[in-house]
């Protein structure tokens, strides 16, 4: 099966680890290429790289300013993403109260157990 490539698909951008760094830099601010560069420390043909791709997608947009480009974060193109991963909540939410239940379970046999094994003495 071929892979999608990451110009065309939302996951598949977001999927990089240095794209989703970017994108947490941008996030609510508009800031040009040697601005993000100095940010992250990373060379600017490498963040040039990555914003090619996340604009490409739609999940960054760029607007000129003088001679500069700026580049702020489309959060309305995280959308789907933010809907599909919260369909994920219930089953965290009951994993977690499952845990907590079982845990709590456990306790109280512990405290039975030494109730039973230890009598109070008159």
């Amino acid at each position: 099966m071929a892979r999608a490539a990451t110009t065309s698909d939302t996951y598949n951008a977001i999927a990089e680890p240095r794209r989703r760094r970017l994108l947490e830099v941008i996030a609510g601010e508009q800031l040009a290429v040697n601005d993000i560069v100095t940010r992250l420390g990373w060379s600017q043909p490498l963040v040039s790289k990555h914003l090619r791709v996340l604009r490409e997608v739609g999940l960054v947009d760029a607007r000129h300013q003088n001679r500069q480009k700026i580049y702020s974060l489309n959060a309305q193109a995280l959308k789907p993403v933010h809907e599909w991963v919260g369909g994920f909540e219930r089953f965290w939410r009951d994993h977690l109260h499952n845990i907590k239940t079982n845990a709590e379970h456990r306790a109280e046999a512990r405290a039975e157990k030494t109730q039973t094994s230890n009598p109070p003495t008159n």
